[in-house]
């Protein structure tokens, strides 16, 4: 098992930073410019992956109380994640994400890994910033 982590501080309040991630039907703005999630019966999704023929089955909780949203393939169980905004003090966050590849042939590798979570980290911070202030 493979396991990546980055996290971004972010101007705004926790419950404003976690509204903004946790909206299924906005996490293409956020997320790999290749990675696409569409709801299902939730907690089911489905993830396409631009250039992959195949749908991926998967599960996404998010968990407003806990400021956490968890995601994992349904049935090849090859990776799994989440998302945790925590408070730092007045109107500051800090978001951070960790990836799980329970196989090595679903992990794209420690470089591709990185450079997706910091640019979809700065990409959050970009909705956030967007997403009409903060809600705290």
């Amino acid at each position: 098992m493979t396991e990546y982590e980055r996290s971004r501080t972010m101007p705004a309040q926790p419950e404003h930073v976690f509204d903004q991630a946790a909206q299924i039907g906005r996490m293409d703005a956020w997320l790999p410019q290749d990675l696409h999630v569409e709801a299902g019966d939730l907690p089911a999704v489905t993830v396409r992956e631009e250039g992959v023929d195949e749908d991926i089955s998967a599960l996404l909780r998010a968990r407003r109380e806990q400021m956490r949203i968890e995601w994992g393939t349904r049935d090849q169980g090859g990776y799994a994640g989440w998302l945790q905004v925590a408070g730092i003090d007045s109107g500051t966050s800090e978001v951070t994400v960790h990836l799980s590849f329970f196989d090595d042939a679903h992990d794209p590798g420690e470089e591709a890994v990185q450079d997706a979570l910091d640019t979809s980290l700065r990409r959050l911070e970009e909705q956030v910033r967007l997403g009409g202030g903060d809600t705290g």
